[in-house]
């Protein structure tokens, strides 16, 4: 269903990534932030599966800058491996190849964002300070309670595991009492990357009930 692309963004550099179309005409288009570990083979299968709900999805290869083409998988030395892409990220050079995806589809119509990890971030940030969203959904981003003095421009939608060792639950409360008109959800029980498949902390519950809000949540407010 998908494919390998390139994209340009607004500075001239050029990123890879990732494109999955529906088999008709689409809905709408979702752009999907990868977690540290690249646009593998996770962040593809939740574009195909969004290919497969309607939506054309992309996925920029955000560490192009760094090391181009970097995926891995979830082994204890992949994750200590790929732990050096956030020591100290550059936001803005995230947030520009964020935006040439978001350009790359906007001709679709409607644009959402998702993303997981160090995505569910720069999904939030990409709400706050880019152009082309209708709407964004993330997934245990840590670093968004440095960021919830912004205000979203857009629908905004955030999940967080009750056991996530990386972000406590009074960071958690600290955007909610930032951001009340962000809708935030809690599963009790679930680690940093519930949501993946491929992770040990993959909690099939949570996801079950997760994944559905969000589609339903783009359903809602990526509308012509």
């Amino acid at each position: 269903m998908g494919q390998d692309i390139k994209l340009t963004a607004s500075d001239g550099f050029k990123l890879g990534g990732y494109r999955a179309d529906p088999a008709g005409a689409p809905k709408a288009a979702i752009v999907v932030i990868q977690e540290i570990f690249g646009v593998n083979h996770h962040i593809r299968a939740v574009c195909d599966r969004l290919g497969g709900a309607g939506y054309v999805a992309i996925a920029p290869s955000i560490f192009d800058r760094i090391e181009p083409d970097f995926q891995c998988g979830y082994s204890p030395d992949e994750i200590a491996n790929a732990r050096k892409f956030v020591a100290n990220p550059d936001w803005a050079a995230m947030l520009l190849d964020t935006q040439a995806a978001i350009d790359a589809v906007k001709n679709v119509g409607p644009v959402g964002i998702v993303g997981f990890c160090l995505g569910g971030s720069v999904a939030y940030a990409a709400a706050t300070k880019l152009s082309g969203l209708s709407a964004a959904v993330g997934y245990y981003g840590g670093a968004i309670v440095r960021f919830a003095d912004d205000t979203p421009d857009v629908p905004t939608q955030l999940h967080f595991g009750e056991k996530d060792a990386g972000i406590p639950l009074t960071d958690v409360d600290t955007i909610k009492t930032k951001r009340p008109e962000v809708e935030i959800h809690v599963y009790p029980g679930a680690q940093h990357g519930f949501h993946c498949d491929e992770r040990a902390s993959y909690d099939k519950t949570s996801a079950d009930i997760a994944w559905p809000r969000s589609l339903d949540f783009f359903a809602k407010h990526l509308k012509i």
